[in-house]
């Protein structure tokens, strides 16, 4: 038997990325899934590729493939109308939801003098606002049931800084005030509600063009170039992290495994909420190559 045999999941931004791997996680362990994705770009002018009804279908796809059902639903976070019916067509299908990962999200990298209100709300709205509707959804139902597992994804954004990313971070460290308040609400009820941290994680939002220049700080850059400045931010040697080890850490979470585990935040980052300040040493590496080739091709006459 799986960790979650018996057990109800419901997964927003299931679509692709970091939802689909966590369904395919979930459900290799025994569970049922319930998929919610927008299915469309917010906003319109987001820079990378967002989810399709067939990349929904492909979440369904391979969770059936491990003998487990799996339900669709096109729903949008934002809106509490439309989440309440999620919940209600999950519990009518299989009559209650153990697991809730609250995983959508969204990123626009800009910086602040560029920021418009635009920007900002929606990016507070679908990061934040938007979790705190899916919650609500969802609670009333796992304290009918008994208790459940709640896991918000927030950022290693929240301790470490970025640039170009004011909105998002305001919103990842909302999420996690938000996991802390409900750890606390909903513990008498046998609620867990904790939070994970993901670092550099190999999505389409992390390979997204517009996040390639701003790693590189050129225009056009390629996943290869931007593979350096990426591993700088993490101590362990590697510039990403695969979606399943998101997931991996969502099934310790929501198992038995972390049965009294409530109210943490859950770095899953290489390091990097840890990472020293001063030049990182993958970048002190990277100068010495440089300035040894330099001083090569001068001895040369190359430079």
């Amino acid at each position: 038997m799986g960790l979650l045999e018996g057990k109800v999941a419901f997964i927003t931004g299931g679509a692709q990325g970091q939802g689909r791997s966590h369904a395919v996680t979930l459900a290799k362990e025994g569970a049922d899934i319930v998929v919610t994705d927008i299915l469309e770009p917010i906003p319109e002018t987001l820079p990378y590729e967002t989810s399709k009804p067939e990349h929904l279908a492909e979440t369904v796809r391979l969770v059936e493939e491990l003998d487990r059902r799996c339900l669709s639903i096109k729903a949008d976070a934002r809106s509490s109308a439309e989440m309440k019916g999620a919940v209600d067509q999950a519990i009518g299908e299989f009559g209650k939801i153990d697991i809730l990962s609250v995983n959508h999200g969204l990123t626009i990298n800009v910086g602040w003098d560029v920021q418009t209100d635009e920007i900002w709300d929606t990016t507070v709205e679908n990061n934040l606002s938007a979790c705190w509707r899916t919650a609500r959804a969802v609670i009333p139902h796992m304290i009918e049931n008994g208790g459940g597992a709640i896991v918000f994804t927030s950022s290693a954004a929240a301790h470490t800084a970025y640039a170009s990313l004011s909105a998002y971070t305001a919103a990842k460290i909302g999420v996690i005030g938000l996991m802390r308040s409900l750890a606390t609400e909903l513990a008498p009820h046998w609620i867990r509600v904790n939070a994970i941290l993901p670092g550099a994680v190999a999505t389409q939002m992390l390979h997204s063009q517009s996040v390639i220049d701003m790693f590189t700080g050129k225009p056009g850059a390629t996943i290869e170039e931007m593979a350096p400045p990426a591993q700088a931010m993490s101590l362990l040697p590697l510039p990403w992290i695969e979606p399943v080890d998101i997931s991996n850490g969502l099934l310790y979470l929501a198992s038995d495994m972390g049965r009294y585990v409530t109210g943490i935040e859950l770095p899953i980052d290489a390091g990097t909420v840890h990472q020293p300040a001063g030049v990182p040493p993958a970048t002190a590496a990277r100068l010495g190559e440089l300035e040894a080739w330099y001083a090569q091709a001068q001895a040369e006459g190359k430079a």
